[in-house]
């Protein structure tokens, strides 16, 4: 059984270091979180790196993938 990983990403809008969880059938996918702080919409684009571990890159709604 995967259990989630727990990321902190810098949200793309208002700058707040948040933690996020990621599950990993998240890999290789993209979908949209409200920030927590401020409640606007995150991109998220999930993958995994080199090594094998998962890597989370955000984006704004103005921010090209």
């Amino acid at each position: 059984m995967h259990s989630l990983t727990e990321r902190p990403i810098d949200c793309p809008y208002c700058g707040e270091t948040i933690k996020v969880l990621i599950e990993p059938s998240d890999m290789d996918q993209q979908y949209i979180e409200d920030c927590q702080v401020c409640c606007r919409p995150i991109n998220f684009s999930v993958f995994a790196d080199l090594n094998e571990d998962i890597d989370v890159n955000v984006y704004s709604e103005d921010d090209a993938f």
